[in-house]
């Protein structure tokens, strides 16, 4: 299929032509980015934990330490909720109340799955890295048994999913067009500065051409 079916939970309701379920939105709006915020409740107190992931056909993924408590609550089968969010401009209105934003959203509802065999493990840890730096983990020490066993890595099946986009100018009440006050969008985007080698760099060492070429958005 080449949407997701919106549910009672994913509909967009508020402003719901801003809804989009069709998965060239949902994915490219994953692909774009690579820190999510995971949501889920512990003891009755919501929780939500900013943590990076990425995406490998209909699931995405994240990790972190064996201990961590996200990571092991969610290992549990307690319902989570991804979001991903990127910030495309401050849309200045000739009222308060019509100031905006123009952004691109996910929201993927469910049940992670913890990735117990080792060697998937270390697949999913690879495809992390390649997907921000391709060539870059054939360069790498390899990992090593307690380092693996030491990192939790989880998956969820991109189901139960929608998107929001807020994109262009601002929405004014008609007779507000005529007000002599400015309007328009201030765009953002993220930048990548100049990279910085670590001191502790050994002298020689070339820097690689997927950390000169860096960009976010491939």
């Amino acid at each position: 299929m080449d949407s997701f079916t919106p549910t009672e939970m994913t509909r967009v309701k508020r402003l719901g032509e801003r809804g989009k379920y069709d998965r060239e939105t949902v994915y490219g709006i994953l692909d774009a980015g690579f820190i999510c915020n995971v949501g889920y409740v512990v003891e009755g107190q919501p929780l939500v934990t900013p943590t990076s992931y990425w995406r490998e056909g209909d699931h995405v993924y994240w990790h972190g330490s064996s201990a961590s408590r996200m990571l092991r609550t969610l290992a549990k089968g307690v319902r989570a909720c991804l979001t991903v969010t990127h910030v495309d401009g401050l849309v200045i209105a000739r009222s308060g109340f019509h100031h905006s934003i123009n952004y691109r959203s996910v929201m993927a509802l469910g049940v992670a799955e913890q990735v117990t065999d080792d060697a998937h493990k270390l697949e999913a840890l690879e495809a992390f890295v390649e997907r921000l730096f391709p060539g870059r983990w054939a360069e790498l020490r390899p990992v090593s048994k307690q380092e693996i066993k030491a990192t939790m890595v989880l998956s969820m099946q991109l189901k139960e999913v929608s998107a929001k986009v807020r994109v262009g100018p601002p929405k004014d009440d008609d007779e507000d067009y005529a007000l002599p006050i400015w309007a328009g969008v201030l765009p953002m985007s993220v930048t990548i500065g100049a990279p910085e080698p670590d001191p502790k760099l050994k002298p020689g060492v070339a820097m690689p051409e997927h950390i000169r070429n860096f960009a976010i958005e491939r």
